[in-house]
Order: C-alpha cells, then sequence, then structure tokens
C-alpha cells in the first residue's frame, strides 16, 4: 500500500494535511556575485560544472557591474549653462521677437560667448498663440 500524503506532497500535522515547505532558495551577497561574474570572466566553460546559478544570471550580474563601473568613472554629465547666461539669452529673445536661435547664437559668438544653438533655441522665450480655431467654428 501506497502512502498518500507522501506521494502528493502533503504533511500530516496536527491541524490536518499541509502542503511541504519546498527549501529556500540561497541569498548571494554582493561579494558572492562578485566573486562568480570574476570566475565567469577568466574560464566561461565553468558553468557547464558549477549548476549553483543560471548563466544568464552571471551574465547579468557581470553586466551590472559593468554598468556600475562605467557609472562611477564618468563624471556627473554635461556642465550646466550659468544663469546669467540662460538670462541674457531670454532678455534678448524678449527684446527682439523676430530673431530666431540662429540670429541670436550668431550674436552670442560675436560677443565670444560659446553656446549651441540648440542650447539658446532651449532659453528662449516661446511665442504664445491665441488658441486656433476649432471644428465646430469651422462648420
Amino acid at each position: 500500500m501506497t502512502n498518500l500524503p507522501q506521494e502528493c506532497g502533503t504533511v500530516l500535522t496536527a491541524g490536518g494535511f499541509e502542503p511541504r515547505k519546498s527549501p529556500k532558495r540561497m541569498a548571494f551577497t554582493d561579494v558572492d556575485r562578485l566573486v562568480f561574474a570574476g570566475l565567469y570572466h577568466l574560464a566561461p566553460g565553468v558553468l557547464n560544472t558549477l549548476k549553483i546559478v543560471k548563466p544568464e544570471t552571471v551574465i547579468g550580474w557581470h553586466r551590472a557591474g559593468f554598468r556600475a563601473y562605467w557609472r562611477r568613472r564618468s563624471g556627473p554629465g554635461r556642465p550646466r549653462t550659468p544663469l546669467e547666461l540662460r538670462r541674457l539669452i531670454r532678455d534678448v529673445s524678449l527684446a527682439n521677437p523676430l530673431w530666431g536661435a540662429p540670429r541670436i547664437h550668431g550674436e552670442l559668438l560675436k560677443l565670444g560667448i560659446e553656446i549651441g544653438q540648440t542650447t539658446v533655441a532651449k532659453y528662449m522665450v516661446k511665442e504664445r498663440r491665441p488658441p486656433s480655431q476649432g471644428w465646430r467654428t469651422f462648420i
């Protein structure tokens, strides 16, 4: 005669039958991940013999470490445009509403201020137009 609760993966307790708890997954620390990623980098074939983790997992750890390295290595990004230069662009665009970004950019270059034309366009005052005619008014 077979033992039905054992075959179904249940355990008899005082409260009745309860499902068996599966073993918990191993928790890896950052150092463990670094060791596995370094080991994989040195010998990629090691994953065929070591079946603790999936190869995709180790490759993911390697990529995460690579991203972290270059994020830390690269600087904080593009320097900000000084406030006084942003105000100058705004004032010039308000004083000369017919001038576009290329013209203001050229004037700033004549003054010896090196800044990109797209940056000038970014900080110019946008022209506010009245709302356009809708379909109801049109028909």
